[in-house]
C-alpha cells in the first residue's frame, strides 16, 4: 500500500559546484549524488552503506533539506518537499530529526543536557509551559537510559556513549516519523556500540512507525539493525534488498567485495573463504568514469561496461541490482 511508503527518493542528484579565481567562475563540478532513488517503508531500518565518500552524509542531508537539491524528487509523508521554502520545511522538519556521528563536537559545550535535548522543542514551539517542557525532557532522558537528575550536567560531564544518548533524545524530542542516523556509532568505543544499536531498536518497537535511514560503513553494524539495505558507490546506489539477503546472495560485484572484507569470528572459516581484493583507487566525484561507476575496479567488466549506465532493476522478489552481468 502507498500509505506504508514514508520516503520515497526518485533520482536524487546533488552536484557541489568548483568555484575558482577572483571571479569566482566555475571550473567544475563534484557529482556526490548521481541518480540515486529508493522507498523507505513506515516502521523500517533501511541501512545505507558503501565507503567513505560515496555520497551517503550527502543523500542523508539532502533528504533533510540540509542541501538544495540539484534535480530529482523527495516525498515525505505524501509531499513532495523537494522545492519547499524555509517556512514549510520548519514544519516538515518536526517530523525528521537527525543524530550526528560525533558526540563530542555535535552537543554545543555551553549549554547544559536538558537544554540540549530541549531545544528541538522550544524552535518548534511545541509544548505551551514550562511544566508540559520539564516533563518532556524528564520523559526523554528516561527513554534513552539517562537519570532525569543528570539535566544540570554539561557535555563533559558524560562519557562518550552517554552524550550520543543525548543526541538521541535530542532527535526524538518532537515525536519525528523519520530519524536519519549518520554513522552514530563510529566515534564510539566498541563496547558502547552495542548498547546504542539495542537502544535504537527498542526505541523502535516502542515507538509506533518510527523509521530509520542508518548510514554506515561497516557490514557487519547494519546486519544487526536493518531491514533492508541499501548499497552505494560513487554517487549512485548499486544494490537493494533485505539484510537477509544481501549477506547470503549479495549479487553486485561490488557488494561482494565489501562483505568478502568484514571478519569472521571464526578463523577457520575466515582462512577458507575467498576474499575479493578490489584493484585502483575509487574515481573521483569530478571526474567520474563513463558508463558503468565500478567497471575500472571490476573483475566482470565488459566493453557495454564503458559505455552504458546500468539502471537499478529488480532481479529478484525485492532484490534490486544495477549491472549488466547480474
Amino acid at each position: 500500500m502507498q500509505n506504508d511508503v514514508l520516503l520515497e527518493v526518485n533520482n536524487l542528484k546533488k552536484y557541489f559546484p568548483i568555484m575558482r579565481g577572483l571571479l569566482r567562475k566555475k571550473v567544475g563540478e563534484i557529482k556526490a549524488v548521481d541518480g540515486v532513488s529508493f522507498a523507505l517503508k513506515r516502521g523500517e531500518t533501511l541501512g545505507l552503506v558503501g565507503e567513505s565518500g560515496c555520497g551517503k552524509t550527502t543523500t542523508g542531508r539532502c533528504i533533510l533539506r540540509q542541501y538544495e537539491i540539484t534535480d530529482g524528487k523527495i516525498v515525505f509523508d505524501g509531499e513532495d518537499i523537494s522545492s519547499y521554502s524555509e517556512n514549510n520545511l520548519r514544519k516538515v522538519r518536526r517530523k525528521m530529526s537527525l543524530i550526528f556521528q560525533d558526540p563530542y563536537s555535535s552537543l554545543d559545550p555551553r549549554q547544559s543536557a536538558g537544554s540540549l535535548v530541549g531545544e528541538p522543542l522550544k524552535i518548534q514551539r511545541i509544548l505551551s509551559s514550562q511544566g508540559e517542557y520539564n516533563d518532556r525532557i524528564e520523559e526523554l532522558f528516561r527513554m534513552v537510559g539517562l537519570d532525569p537528575s543528570m539535566t544540570s550536567r554539561f557535555p563533559h560531564e558524560f562519557s562518550g556513549g552517554q552524550r550520543q544518548r543525548l543526541g538521541i533524545a535530542r532527535a526524538l524530542a518532537c515525536n519525528p516519523s523519520l530519524i536519519i542516523c549518520d554513522e552514530p556509532i563510529s566515534a564510539l568505543d566498541v563496547s558502547i556500540q552495542a548498547q546504542i544499536i539495542n537502544l535504537l531498536k527498542e526505541l523502535q518497537t516502542k515507538i509506533k512507525d518510527l523509521s530509520y535511514l542508518f548510514i554506515a560503513h561497516d557490514l557487519s553494524v547494519v546486519k544487526h539493525i536493518s531491514d533492508r539495505v541499501a548499497v552505494m558507490y560513487l554517487g549512485h546506489m548499486v544494490e537493494i534488498t533485505s539484510s537477509s539477503d544481501l549477506y547470503k546472495n549479495p549479487l553486485h560485484p561490488y557488494t561482494q567485495a565489501l562483505l568478502s572484507a568484514v571478519p569472521i569470528a571464526d578463523p577457520f572459516v575466515e582462512e577458507e573463504r575467498e576474499h575479493i581484493i578490489l584493484e585502483g583507487e575509487v574515481p573521483s566525484p569530478i571526474d567520474p568514469p563513463p558508463g558503468c561507476p565500478f567497471h575500472p575496479r571490476c573483475s566482470l567488466a565488459i566493453p557495454e561496461c564503458r559505455e552504458e549506465v546500468p539502471e537499478l532493476r529488480e532481479v529478484d522478489t525485492g532484490h534490486m541490482v544495477a549491472c549488466l552481468r547480474v
